[in-house]
Order: structure tokens, then sequence, then C-alpha cells
């Protein structure tokens, strides 16, 4: 005669034995399906200072900030540029996303991942457009937001 695990045990060790093997493999589903919306609310791109859009700021300081500009020109003689960047979000509000992401991954056992991955790509920042007027020292003398 043939015998088997559940011979050797009793009927409350083999439930106690599939809640685990459940709960194992419940785990090892979350690991496996979390993560995705929760890496991408973490990378999305920093807010910019918009601040530094004002008369007497360097070139340099925008040229840190928001990259080299897309079209250069001259306009009534002075040197004019246009700044194309994404408006992104702030460390706290990129860690509070990521963090309410995870939560919801573990509560919906891999489920909000369907929603908060799209969810996380449709909301990656603003794209804006500054057209900016310098000086003779290069310093801002205007900075107007344009349209795309």
């Amino acid at each position: 005669m043939r015998q088997t695990i559940n011979s050797y045990l009793s009927p409350l060790s083999t439930r106690i034995l599939r809640c685990v093997v459940l709960a194992l493999c419940s785990a090892m589903t979350v690991t496996v399906l979390t993560g995705c919306s929760v890496f991408m609310a973490t990378k999305q791109p920093d807010k910019k200072n918009l601040d530094l859009m004002c008369e007497g700021t360097p070139r340099s300081v925008l040229v840190e900030e928001f990259g080299e500009p897309i079209a250069v020109k001259e306009v009534e003689g002075h040197p004019t540029e246009v700044f194309r960047f994404v408006q992104g979000y702030s460390k706290g509000a990129k860690t509070a996303r990521a963090v309410f992401h995870g939560t919801a991954d573990v509560l919906t056992l891999g489920l909000w991942e369907v929603i908060g991955t799209p969810a996380e790509a449709a909301y990656d920042g603003e794209k804006l457009y500054y057209e900016v007027t310098y000086d003779e020292n290069e310093r801002v003398v205007s900075a107007v937001a344009i349209k795309e």
C-alpha cells in the first residue's frame, strides 16, 4: 500500500500546510507584480524652480536648472532663447505617490498595478515653454510662458 504525506499529517496540520503554501504563493505573486507604478512614481521628473524665471537671473543659472534652450534668436537687439522642459513633482509628492502605490499593491495583492501603472504614465509632468530675453550681461530682462 502506497502512503502519501497526508497519511502522516493530521487534518489540522494539512490545513495549516495548505495555508502556509497559499500565503507563500501570494507573497511571491505580490512581490513579482508590484513595483512598476511604485518605480514610475519615484522616477517622475523633478520639480523645476520657476522662481528663477525673473528679471536679473543669470543665463547660466537658467541653463543649469532648465537645460539648454531649444531656440536662440535676437529680438530688438537682445538675445532671446526658448526653453522647453517638463515641470515635475517635488520629492515629497513623489515619495507619497510611491508609498500610496506600494500600499495599494499590497492591499490588492498586486491588482492595483492595472490602474496605478497607466496613471503614472499619464501624469508624468507638464510640458512648459518659456521665452527669455537677456541684457548685454546675459541677465534676464523678461521671461514669458508661451503656448506650445
